[in-house]
């Protein structure tokens, strides 16, 4: 096989995307438009990628650099190069300025930065059928449509070989029924190639150099043209305004829901699911799910999410980078996000609804926490309740604590965070702040209302808080003007 070099077009505007954010920045599945075909493109392992910028240059090339979302598929090891197509004169100038990087010897697949889906399977088998025929191929990608509106149409001739592809904008009317069309994917032998961009003319209705015109020279000069046809019209799906971005994912997510439910797992709408790349830590987005998981509507899961045997996940709940153990029900309108540290649940848990659990957040089986609570950093051992209106930062909680309502710790001195210890069998009363740092120690009360600074013993009562006074016959005020 020769040495792969891939070809990135991404110099577009995307006027239609009515956006300053450059069209291959746009987002899918939380991860760059560009930034999936850079993925795909290295599960081919190519020699070489070059990405070809325009429009919002310095914002493409600073996020291809320093990739967002890539996760454990992007191999940063090959030659990323970037070339500039300015201004942009059509998809032939753009391929035009890619030669002086491009080695002669390899084979070049021409990728389009703003058609995200594209399987690594079908790329390896388009590069196979170039490199299949003595000398080389131009191969092509295409796909049959029902409606080929604004696509290049596939010309065959009566025995079925290609012998061109016409521009949509280009077509006569018989040309325009053909509904073989042109993906924009293409393998070709640089040493073809190279020459037959230097023959491009501008001669067409839009003055540009189109990258197709390179068909009819290839049959010209007796070179095969072969079209790889592939039923799945997704996998070349362009990017080009915010309706066809929202379609594409409503497509795409509906493909990953109906994976998960040919496992088994069952999802109360699949219509209202979403399973996204957490472009923070490059973290590809991965829902494993043991038997009996059942996941109710308009929930996202984003990074790597384990969910145990019998989970039960809530309605409008967001789940990041956490593993849930089996049994555990997490209640409606839930926030997990372990972020780089994780969060982890553990088996038979009651969380939420309304609860919140941030990154370090580490609970035992049979744990309770409960509306508008928030976890952070923080470990909880078996059989740990905060069922109401609390929070739990930088905390050590031992087995089976009652953490009161409204009661806080005091982690941050304004400079430093600080930990709190709460042993075992402790009960916090409500509306009580514990300044860390501190330990509470096991078997011990904490009054409610109490601001505790100092360690309470083992078994003791601790209370911090003014005396009450009772002042007979107190008359409230009144407002001016009333008697």
């Amino acid at each position: 096989m020769a040495p792969l070099d891939i070809l990135i077009m991404a110099a577009g505007k995307g006027t239609r995307m009515q956006s300053r954010r450059p069209k291959v920045l746009h987002r899918l599945a939380g991860r760059p438009l560009l930034q999936h075909v850079l993925d795909t493109g290295a599960q081919l392992q190519p020699r070489s990628a070059v990405v070809i910028t325009g429009h919002g240059a310095i914002e493409v090339e600073a996020a291809c650099a320093q990739p967002t979302g890539a996760g454990a598929t992007f191999d940063p090891q090959f030659d990323l190069k970037f070339v500039r197509q300015e201004p942009q004169l059509g998809t032939g100038h753009a391929v035009q300025q890619a030669v002086p990087v491009l080695a002669g010897d390899g084979t070049v697949l021409v990728l389009s930065g703003d058609v995200p889906l594209t399987q690594p399977d079908t790329l390896r088998a388009l590069v196979a059928a170039s490199e299949g025929v003595a000398g080389g191929a131009l191969a092509l990608l295409t796909v049959t449509l029902p409606d080929p509106t604004g696509y290049g149409r596939i010309v065959r001739d009566a025995s079925g070989a290609v012998q061109g592809i016409v521009e949509h904008k280009d077509a006569t009317d018989a040309q325009r029924a053909i509904t073989e069309v042109y993906s924009g994917i293409m393998a070709v032998p640089a040493q073809h190639l190279t020459g037959w961009l230097a023959r491009l003319t501008n001669d067409n209705a839009q003055r540009e150099y189109y990258l197709t015109d390179i068909v009819a020279m290839a049959v010209q000069g007796g070179v095969p043209v072969v079209g790889h046809c592939i039923a799945d019209a997704l996998q070349v799906e362009g990017i080009n305004s915010p309706l066809q971005l929202a379609a594409v994912e409503r497509a795409h997510q509906l493909r990953q829901a109906r994976a998960l439910m040919e496992q088994g797992v069952r999802l109360a709408d699949p219509a209202r699911f979403d399973l996204r790349d957490d472009v923070r830590s490059g973290a590809r987005g991965q829902l494993v799910c043991g038997q009996d998981v059942e996941i109710d509507v308009g929930c996202i899961f984003t990074g790597p999410v384990v969910l145990g045997e019998g989970v039960q996940i809530g309605a409008h709940c967001c789940i990041a980078n956490a593993r849930i153990a089996a049994g555990t029900v997490i209640h409606p309108y839930t926030h997990i996000d372990g972020e780089t540290l994780g969060a982890s649940v553990g088996e038979g848990a009651l969380i939420g609804p309304f609860a919140r659990l941030r990154p370090g957040a580490a609970l035992g089986r049979d744990v309770h926490i409960g509306n508008f609570v928030e976890i952070k950093n923080s470990t909880l051992a078996d059989g740990a309740k905060a069922n109401h209106l609390a929070y739990l930062g930088d905390a050590t909680v031992g087995e089976r604590v009652n953490y009161g309502a409204g009661s806080i710790t005091a982690n941050y001195d304004g400079a430093n965070k600080h930990r709190t210890v709460i042993e075992a069998d402790v009960h916090v009363g409500s509306n009580c702040v514990l300044v860390a740092p501190l330990t509470i120690g096991a078997g011990a009360t904490v009054g409610g209302g109490s601001t505790i600074t100092k360690d309470v013993s083992p078994g003791a009562l601790g209370v911090a808080r003014g005396k009450q006074a009772s002042i007979a016959n107190w008359q409230r005020p009144t407002k001016a003007g009333r008697s």
